[in-house]
């Protein structure tokens, strides 16, 4: 009976939250996090949800931490990973997208230095309709499969 109360307690705040997002007609990013780099890499990359009412476009991405930055995608070929630059991640109105390992995500290229877990950074997202969105993104233990649950928020 106490797991019922909870999850129905857990659906309504989802409903909630829902309801609210939808009446404030904003572009959204959440759960901004990235992995920590191993050693003294260059290279990490960036990983956040996106929703918006609206349908809209993700076109760049910058942050001081690292010296480029690019959008990307990976994909398997048999055994061989293939990552590529694209000049955009669209987003479709009223479901969210997320970035992530092993498929879409930002590429941090140039890291001035290594990402640490426990520490964060700045991430400016640039959208077609929406314009600049910063956001902060909270550095995971190296493997991370998402981000901890208290950067969900």
């Amino acid at each position: 009976m106490k797991a019922i109360r909870i999850l129905l307690l857990v659906a309504g705040l989802v409903f909630a939250a829902e309801a609210a997002w939808a009446q404030t007609g904003q572009l959204e990013v959440t759960q901004a996090w990235a992995r920590a780099t191993p050693g003294r890499s260059e290279v990490g990359a960036a990983y956040v949800t996106i929703r918006s009412p609206t349908a809209d476009r993700l076109v760049a991405a910058s942050t001081p931490v690292a010296k480029k930055v690019e959008l990307h995608t990976m994909s398997m070929s048999g055994m061989v990973m293939k990552m590529r630059t694209i000049a955009g991640i669209d987003i479709p109105a009223g479901q969210p997208v997320t970035l992530a390992p092993d498929g879409t995500h930002i590429m941090l290229m140039g890291l001035a230095t290594p990402l640490k877990v426990g520490q964060s950074f700045p991430l400016t997202l640039t959208f077609e309709e929406a314009g600049t969105r910063t956001v902060n993104v909270a550095v995971e233990k190296v493997g991370a499969t998402g981000p901890e649950p208290a950067a969900q928020h």
